[in-house]
């Protein structure tokens, strides 16, 4: 069975693809079978991240279009924030991208967070994985935008750009400990608003110390997304920087990481936040804290 469907998504078949996915999204039986077989890939991921309202899933919808101009195939992962309580999501960015959805060279799929505080899927790794045995020419995952912890997509993405609008004054220096140094392409998004140059400029000062640790300069694009304006830039600057990392230690460290989240997960199997609730409406478990420290309810 799960030989068939590698099969199939290596042959390019979409639908086989978005199966595979909802497997290993919902933990489906054996779904660790298919990740066990999967064949290794140089695919690249482009991830895209920064604050809400910056023009994410807009700057997404400008570069698949660009993507797709040189006759080449793009996946594409949009993760939207979710609810605490039923773990669902709105997912209304992807009207965005509504006239990619039947583009035989584009396929979109979007992930809730489900109470993930990193900005992506707690499955995120995984999924990528499966993307990576398609044929895809570029991979871009877009993340939720949930400000300085959203930190996570540094360690998947081979190339990570981090979107920022010129009225961002002060939030670019909230940042500074968290987005503003995992970037390794800048987007100054919305270009066209008055001040967007005077930004650009700061932004570059500001960066100014990190060239020195850095093995190479941050690029910093100006696009007006909604006006597909820079966007052909960006897609260049982004193919430059993972021409640089071909040789990077980079993809150690998330295979590192990737085994130990893996690690994590099948510790955490026989913990079920339902079965928590559930106790924890009935009395059942009186002291969190007794309980976490033992697994045993008190």
């Amino acid at each position: 069975m799960w030989q068939q469907i590698i099969k199939q998504i290596k042959d390019g078949d979409i639908k086989a693809l978005a199966r595979a996915i909802s497997l290993v999204e919902n933990e489906h039986d054996n779904y660790f079978e298919i990740l066990q077989q999967l064949p290794p890939s140089a695919t690249k991921i482009i991830g895209i991240t920064g604050a809400p309202g910056a023009g994410k899933s807009t700057l997404v919808d400008a570069l698949i279009g660009e993507i797709v101009s040189q006759n080449k195939k793009v996946g594409v992962l949009c993760v939207d924030p979710s609810s605490p309580f039923h773990l669902g999501a709105l997912l209304g960015d992807r009207i965005r991208m509504s006239e990619w959805y039947d583009h035989p060279n584009v396929f979109i799929r979007s992930l809730a967070t489900r109470g993930s505080l990193g900005g992506l899927h707690p499955k995120i790794m995984e999924i990528v994985d499966l993307m990576k045995a398609a044929p895809f020419d570029h991979i871009i995952i877009e993340t939720v935008g949930v400000g300085q912890s959203e930190i996570e997509i540094a360690g998947l993405a081979d190339t990570t750009v981090v979107v920022v609008v010129p009225e961002g004054g002060d939030e670019v220096q909230t940042m500074k400990a968290g987005l503003m140094e995992i970037a390794d392409v800048f987007v100054v998004n919305k270009a066209d608003r008055p001040g967007a140059d005077m930004f650009v400029k700061n932004l570059r000062l500001m960066l100014a110390p990190a060239f020195h640790t850095k093995q190479h300069e941050i690029a910093i694009v100006k696009t007006v997304a909604t006006q597909k304006e820079g966007t052909a830039e960006l897609l260049e600057k982004i193919m430059q920087h993972q021409q640089l990392v071909e040789h990077s230690d980079k993809k150690y460290w998330l295979l590192a990481e990737k085994a130990y989240h893996l690690i994590q997960q099948k510790r955490m199997k026989d913990i079920n936040k339902q079965s928590l609730f559930e106790q924890l409406k009935n009395g059942e478990v009186t002291n969190i804290y007794a309980f976490t420290d033992s697994g045993k309810m008190k």
